[in-house]
């Protein structure tokens, strides 16, 4: 299995170079441009300032740019790292609720991707900007010009992924792309994940090739011997992440009208009343503000156990090395996980010696 990291700020290229040493094989950039650098930018930091460790974007979030300048950014940080390149592309939740947004659905990704996998394979493609009817709305052919200036580079094609947990998405990865990035628990089961993906591939009489990436997002908390998932380096390691997936359900539950999952209902409606408590105008940015990096002192208490058990691969050590293992076995290739900013030297150094080494 591939581990990576996650470099989201142009300071902390650092980590990527660190990371790098001690054996992870990927850096996974984000894509937030409120709440972080700028994407091609922290990229390119990246690709100067690396050699081995293979860099894309994690995830590349669709509304936030026309698909040929996508292409045009993932071309570009290609010519300097070849090879070395990649692209995930997603719907885009925190990026996309920071602006007043919902994320980019299922059709949309699905054009977004063949656009920016067909430029980067060289193609001309019929590309259209919007609606029939509406000005650029009529298809038109589009293609990469003046390749003799090496402005970018298409040999080798970046691999292009797709970032889903929905099955939707999912089978988008199986139609068009050349992997998958999901994460747990919300992206189901990594059988069930690939259920989707073959779905997809069989409704336009693909087979997957050998080399299709397999990669999740996952929540990776390494426990001292007998420690509590009540202790405070529990949560000051491991919040921010749960939160952010707590913040997801929010916006699901208040979108869709279903009930939250099981595991949250005991304090559901206390979270709730503490959110109307401090709602405000710009309740879209404040809510999502600390993903992965920090947690609001106010929202720890509402971390439970349980909560906790269902966001994360929890366990010593030797504990999650066998569940790596398992999820290996069950077709994942590559996990990233987001440690907390003021804490990430330490906790990846700690999982780099005591579960990468041991795999």
């Amino acid at each position: 299995m591939e581990f990576g990291v996650s470099v989201g700020h142009i300071s902390a290229v650092d980590f990527a170079q660190h990371g790098e040493r001690l054996g992870f094989t990927r850096c996974w950039v984000t894509d937030s441009p409120l709440l972080r650098s700028n994407l091609f930018a922290t990229m390119a930091a990246v690709a100067l300032q690396t050699k081995t460790i293979h860099i894309g974007t994690g995830v590349a979030v669709c509304g936030m740019r026309l698909a040929p300048e996508a292409a045009s950014g993932i071309a570009t940080i290609n010519a300097l790292a070849p090879g070395r390149t990649y692209a995930i592309f997603g719907a885009g939740n925190t990026a996309m609720r920071m602006l007043g947004m919902k994320p980019t659905g299922a059709k949309a990704l699905r054009e977004y991707v063949r656009v920016v996998r067909g430029l980067l394979h060289g193609e001309e493609i019929a590309y259209s900007t919007g609606a029939p009817g509406s000005a650029g709305g009529e298809p038109h052919p589009i293609r990469f010009t003046s390749l003799e200036q090496k402005h970018i580079r298409l040999d080798p094609p970046p691999p292009i992924h797709v970032a889903a947990n929905g099955p939707l998405s999912q089978a988008v990865a199986g139609e068009i792309a050349d992997g998958l990035c999901t994460s747990f628990p919300r992206g189901g089961t990594m059988a069930e994940a690939m259920g989707h993906v073959q779905r997809g591939a069989a409704r336009v009489g693909r087979t997957l090739p050998a080399d299709f990436h397999t990669a999740a997002l996952v929540n990776v908390l390494m426990l001292e011997p007998g420690e509590s998932l009540t202790s405070k380096r529990v949560i000051d390691e491991i919040g921010p992440a749960v939160m952010t997936n707590f913040h997801y359900l929010v916006d699901w539950v208040r979108e869709t009208g279903k009930e939250p999952p099981a595991y949250v209902r005991p304090v559901w409606n206390e979270y709730t009343a503490y959110l109307r408590a401090r709602a405000a105008a710009d309740s879209h940015l404040t809510m999502h503000a600390s993903h992965y990096a920090t947690i609001e002192p106010d929202e720890a208490q509402f971390l439970t156990p349980e909560i906790i058990r269902n966001f994360c691969i929890i366990g010593e050590p030797a504990d999650l090395v066998e569940q790596l293992r398992e999820l290996e076995r069950q077709g994942l290739k590559q996990i990233t996980f987001h440690p907390p900013f003021a804490q990430r030297y330490e906790v990846m150094e700690r999982f780099s010696q005591a579960v990468m080494e041991k795999m």
